[in-house]
């Protein structure tokens, strides 16, 4: 990309995050992504340029190696006439959600990140030239916690998305909790998933978002602002799943459309579309585990139809999804037992305040940080660096349960498709597609206070006002356990 020829104009909001801000341009394939901070708290060029060089280092040397290559885009850093990028946060401002508004743009280094648009194909470009469809899903933790320093007898059972659901509405964040439980996606069971898919659907909140060219048409551009009407997502999805126009419109025409698109996120979520493949692959068994939540939806409609019987079929394991799991299971001592030893290393920290750039806190996120990570013993020597292990192990995790899957999809005929290009099937149409993970910043060590207190927050507040008013047979419905086991791939 020529910097000296980008028009501001051409540029427009695309979203932003608590530490970074998004534009992408109208005919490129591109993004940038700017830093942004509170009001008279501006980082130097120099602590910018840093900060960015973390950013990118890590998705390069640490989560290309869980995720594989094509999944991960860390992009590239720029450096933007000044002018420019005054011109532009003029011009995108007033776009801005209100509740966003407490930062400012960095307007003052010149630096920014520049990426992929990952609402388009990012695997061939022959098809830019027709209409692309994107469903971006912020999955969530799809795992029941198996750590022996659980204190709470529920976090075995419950997970945690389901219980923050209504923590979430006690504070007013959303008006209802959704029936969406992460454990049924990653179930890998097509049913499970369909239904997880459609629970999203139908109460999208901050985790499904679905974009045609590039523009948002359907989820919420804030926490309030949600955009979930059924009808108007099958008008703009009618002409890529049945373009000859030839289904009838109605009820029964947007619940077979919206039916069709959740065949075609499941089937691309299942694929296997990173021809990397694993060299050393060290595989641990961890604990005797559930794929099941109790408090699932799913699986009290199993309940309602006289069933007790919860199928699992596992993921595949090429697929992003199974990829996310295993990073994600890095947690393997829950924020409860993982919180003394953050203060062991904090207090080693007080001790030694030199030592942090030594322990790689700050970075840098290179090959050796990635190759501390492969240590999976649980056996505590009370060391620092077992600590730090840990800690870093988490902060993986943390960034794993996370971060958002882009399906981009277009359409292509028959003749166009060919063994290299990934294609899924629908009733009346076919699609090439591309899958992508994004949100992959590292997250903060200082947050690790908070997500205890948190924890605590969610799991004391379910056990006083949701567990009691349960059914007390719901808890003894499901009694199978299933080995659960964390693989790690070195690409």
């Amino acid at each position: 990309m020529e910097v000296e020829k980008m028009d501001e104009n051409e540029w427009k909001y695309h979203g932003e995050g608590n530490q970074s801000l998004v534009v992408s341009h109208c005919q490129r394939c591109v993004v940038l992504r700017f830093l942004k901070f509170p009001p008279n708290q501006n980082k130097t060029p120099e602590e910018i340029l840093h900060h960015l060089q973390n950013i990118v280092d890590f998705g390069k040397h640490v989560m290309k190696q869980f995720f594989g290559e094509n999944y991960v885009h860390h992009g590239e850093i720029i450096q933007l006439p000044l002018d420019f990028v005054r011109q532009l946060c003029l011009k995108i401002q007033p776009e801005r959600p209100e509740c966003r508004c407490d930062k400012d743009m960095d307007t003052l280094s010149g630096y920014a990140m520049c990426l992929p648009n990952l609402t388009r194909l990012q695997t061939f470009r022959f098809a830019e030239h027709r209409p692309i469809l994107c469903i971006e899903i912020k999955p969530k933790c799809g795992f029941i916690p198996f750590s022996s320093h659980v204190s709470q007898e529920i976090k075995h059972k419950v997970c945690r998305y389901c219980m923050h659901q209504h923590l979430k509405v006690a504070k007013g964040k959303w008006k209802r909790p959704s029936k969406y439980c992460p454990l049924d996606l990653f179930s890998g069971n097509k049913q499970r998933m369909h239904f997880a898919l459609k629970s999203l659907l139908q109460e999208a909140q901050n985790n499904l978002k679905i974009f045609k060219n590039g523009e948002l048409i359907y989820g919420c551009k804030d926490d309030q602002d949600c955009v979930c009407d059924w009808n108007e997502l099958a008008r703009h999805l009618k002409p890529f799943f049945f373009p000859s126009n030839g289904l009838v419109s109605g009820p029964q025409c947007t619940r077979t459309i919206v039916k069709e698109l959740i065949h075609v996120i499941t089937m691309a979520l299942l694929s296997s579309t990173d021809t990397c493949r694993a060299g050393h692959m060290k595989t641990v068994p961890i604990s005797q585990g559930r794929s099941y939540c109790e408090a699932s939806a799913f699986n009290k409609e199993l309940v309602r139809n006289g069933k007790h019987k919860l199928e699992s079929s596992g993921l595949p394991r090429g697929c992003l999804l199974y990829k996310t799991l295993q990073a994600q299971m890095l947690d393997m001592l829950d924020i409860e037992g993982l919180y003394p030893l953050y203060s062991r290393v904090e207090q080693y920290l007080e001790e030694f305040p030199e030592e942090r750039s030594t322990l790689q806190i700050d970075g840098p996120y290179n090959e050796a940080f990635y190759e501390k990570l492969l240590d999976l013993s649980l056996e505590d020597d009370g060391t620092v660096a077992f600590a730090l292990t840990k800690v870093q192990q988490y902060r993986i995790a943390m960034t794993a349960k996370d971060c958002s899957i882009m399906i981009a999809l277009s359409p292509c005929l028959q003749d166009e498709c060919s063994e290299q290009r990934p294609v899924v099937l629908t009733s009346k149409s076919r699609f090439t597609f591309s899958v992508s993970v994004l949100d992959l910043d590292l997250k903060p060590y200082e947050s690790i206070p908070h997500q205890y207190k948190l924890d605590g927050e969610i799991v004391n507040y379910y056990l006083k006002n949701v567990q009691a008013k349960e059914d007390p047979v719901m808890s003894n419905l499901f009694k199978e356990n299933e080995d659960c086991t964390l693989v790690l791939h070195k690409v």
